[in-house]
């Protein structure tokens, strides 16, 4: 995971910090020369030091993870100094909430069409057109329509299917 900018230049954190990148620079793998606005953000949010001590802490193979949920946090907090990340979060809790609703109606609004424009139970060749499972199915059996309610859903008294529940 070491980068090999250890000869060329020093990692974005170094170079922040105005020191010398040693080859056992804890930031060196995660904070590269290429991405210096990174580590800026992680250290105007969370400190040089407190990162540095959390990448100690942290099992080698975690740290990469470390540093990126550090450094979304720390953009987040840029844009959102109050709720971070967390707004983020919000918005899409509430959008998907949103879109759930619509969801809803727009299933509601099939259905209702599909009550309303319902072909007669016997076709002009007199074939059946109801699955008379008991089900309250619309059309044939592959119609994808299912309607939990009895089977007077034309609503003239009359049941078409074979079996009622």
């Amino acid at each position: 995971m070491a980068s090999s900018s250890y000869s060329n230049s020093p990692c974005a954190a170094c170079k922040f910090l105005r020191r010398k990148c040693m080859p056992d620079c804890i930031f060196a793998p995660y904070f590269p020369p290429e991405e210096p606005q990174k580590f800026a953000n992680v250290h105007k949010i969370f400190g040089a030091s407190n990162v540095s001590k959390l990448l100690n802490e942290v099992m080698p193979h975690q740290r990469e993870d470390a540093v990126n949920s550090l450094a979304y946090e720390a953009e987040a907090r840029m844009k959102d100094p109050v709720y971070g990340c967390v707004g983020a979060i919000s918005v899409l809790q509430r959008q998907v909430i949103r879109l759930q609703r619509e969801l809803d109606a727009t299933n509601a609004d099939l259905i209702r069409y599909a009550c309303n424009e319902v072909p007669p139970a016997t076709s002009q060749f007199g074939s059946r057109r109801s699955s008379g499972h008991g089900q309250g199915s619309v059309g044939d059996q592959n119609s994808g329509f299912y309607f939990p309610y009895n089977n007077d859903h034309f609503g003239d008294g009359h049941d078409r299917g074979e079996g009622s529940m």
